[in-house]
């Protein structure tokens, strides 16, 4: 059996899907900006790398108190939210860094390194 679609049914499905597709693309939008605004409210923790595994992607990290996670300082290892972050550091290096839980991994979601006088080099 055939189905015949009366012009008006179809413009109606275009319009429809156009507009779902508006909706997902402004859910998108929202949802970046919330998780945004989120991971610039975390506090930055010192802390400095003791390792920087590349292969699985992580860093270990002897850290002071991590408050929105109430975790003591201690030296543990964290996954990292964009692998390029891997790149800044090396063992040694003391940091600044923000770290949530994201799908149940501890994970640093922003990462900065600090010269000897406590300051980014990075920024002027």
């Amino acid at each position: 059996m055939l189905l015949k679609f009366s012009p008006v049914f179809a413009l109606l499905l275009t319009l429809s899907g156009t507009a779902v597709a508006a909706a997902e693309h402004h859910g998108t939008s929202a949802g970046q900006a919330k998780l945004a605004s989120a991971e610039s409210s975390l506090p930055l923790i010192d802390g400095e790398v003791k390792k920087v595994d590349k292969d699985a992607g992580k860093l270990t990290l002897k850290h002071g108190p991590i408050t929105n996670l109430g975790m003591p300082a201690m030296t543990m290892v964290f996954r990292v939210k964009d692998a390029a972050m891997l790149e800044q550091v090396k063992n040694g290096d003391k940091i600044r860094f923000a770290a949530d839980k994201v799908g149940g991994a501890l994970t640093v979601m922003h990462l900065e390194p600090v010269d000897e006088a406590g300051k980014n080099p990075q920024v002027k």
